[in-house]
């Protein structure tokens, strides 16, 4: 019997021979192990180990296609952490900046700037912080009627940190982790890191199914799930309440913790998080990254009593403690008012943003809720995902397909991420304007026919 990866590698000499181009569409797995005179089962892993490559990307209703722009074949690199290259539009990352936010940060922070003050915050602390910052945290953190316990917070370099940590606390090296079925990416390259199994949870309009974590737990045991229940990312969908109260009931009913992402919940700050339905089997993610500043950041956790150790020890083992100077503006920023007044700016300028992609891009199936500074875009026939990721790029737009989000590569939508956030207003609508004329056109494949 040929081994798979022989095989593989075989199918990979042809897409770096040019035999295969990009974009092209590889026969059904039945079809391609009749031409190759192996098992069916073979064929299936063939197409796993191409996609673990990074050569190809399945998806839904659609085949397998042999990419179009370059992947992470381990999926060792955490996608969407990296500025775009210089002159490109960057629709990838996503780092919100309200217009004052500049004179208002550098206000809160002259105080700090005394000798007195700078030597006492230049000093090591622990993940646990002091006692003031604990306080301004649950102040920072509360929302929809929902505070935290100062004395469960702890704190982390930034929130990629704080999810690391937390994962490794709950799952060990071998284990399953729930997620949904379209993740932040960095949970992919954690899990990778960790050599744990992610196991993908199936969604619908409003977010996480809680029956899907039954059926998952039945089949084999999970050790924790992830998730992410208000603005999701990509999808920018938030879980209602009666949905958020039944999927606490089942993870309190199968004794499953829970890790809540909630890095982009501050723009929907009337919605309670789910640790306020399930505050024992909980550990709440969050930082300062999007509410703030990407530059100077700080990640939080909000642990249950029971898990408090195990993160404790994640987070020091791991590298991962915070630095006192930005847990001391952290700190003033509350004190002031510079984090609400923050707050409140950003939740306007999203509203603006969703203005202007709701502008460009009317009549296209396009999903961004209005607090939100992403969308998530199902593109038109005959457009996929991967294409059109490259020929955006071709006229120097930086788009993120739904790969880069699916747990199942071969399970992949036809759809993309757009991230709002980082250019001028002028910029983006220009933008966005160029990507609807690009989605009303012909693909070049198939122009050129």
């Amino acid at each position: 019997m040929r081994d798979y990866r022989t095989v593989a590698d075989t199918v990979a000499e042809e897409i770096r021979s040019g035999a295969l181009r990009p974009g092209d569409r590889l026969p059904t797995q039945r079809a391609f192990a009749r031409r190759h005179g192996i098992a069916d089962s073979t064929a299936t892993r063939v197409y796993q180990e191409l996609a673990r490559r990074g050569l190809t990307v399945g998806e839904v209703g659609r085949g397998t296609f042999v990419r179009a722009t370059p992947a992470d074949p381990a999926g060792s690199a955490p996608a969407l952490t990296e500025p775009a290259d210089g002159g490109r539009i960057d629709l990838e990352l996503n780092y919100p900046v309200a217009p004052e936010q500049s004179a208002l940060l550098a206000g809160s922070l002259a105080g700090l700037l005394r000798p007195d003050a700078l030597g006492q915050a230049l000093r090591p602390i622990g993940v646990s912080g002091f006692r003031a910052a604990r306080e301004s945290a649950a102040e920072t953190l509360a929302r929809g009627g929902w505070r935290p316990d100062p004395d469960r917070i702890l704190f982390a370099g930034n929130g990629r940190q704080a999810i690391s940590a937390a994962v490794a606390a709950l799952v060990p090296p071998g284990a399953r982790l729930g997620v949904e079925e379209l993740t932040y990416p960095v949970v992919k390259a954690v899990a990778a890191r960790l050599r744990i199994t992610l196991v993908a949870l199936s969604m619908d309009d409003e977010g996480l199914v809680p029956e899907a974590v039954e059926e998952a737990h039945a089949r084999a045991p999970l050790h924790a799930v992830y998730v992410q229940p208000r603005l999701h990312n990509p999808l920018s969908l938030s879980m209602p309440a009666r949905r958020v109260e039944r999927l606490a009931e089942v993870l309190l009913g199968l004794g499953i913790p829970a890790i809540e992402d909630t890095i982009w919940a501050f723009l929907r700050d009337e919605l309670p998080p789910l640790a306020a339905y399930a505050p024992e089997r909980t550990v709440l993610i969050d930082s300062l990254s999007k509410r703030v500043a990407p530059g100077l950041t700080l990640g939080f956790t909000v642990a249950p009593t029971a898990l408090t150790g195990a993160v404790t020890a994640a987070l020091r083992s791991g590298g991962c403690t915070p630095a006192r100077f930005a847990l001391e503006a952290a700190h003033h920023w509350q004190q002031d008012g510079t984090v609400r007044a923050l707050v409140a700016a950003k939740q306007r300028e999203a509203a603006v943003r969703q203005g202007i992609a709701a502008r460009r891009l009317a009549g296209f199936a396009v999903h961004g809720d209005p607090r939100s500074f992403h969308c998530w875009w199902r593109l038109p026939r005959p457009w996929r995902a991967d294409t059109f990721v490259a020929a955006a790029s071709r006229h120097g737009i930086g788009v993120v397909p739904a790969a880069a989000f699916t747990v199942d590569p071969d399970h992949s939508p036809n759809a993309i991420r757009l991230g709002l956030a980082t250019p001028e207003p002028e910029t983006l609508s220009r933008a966005l304007n160029t990507l609807a004329e690009l989605a009303r056109s012909a693909p070049e494949d198939l122009a050129d026919d």
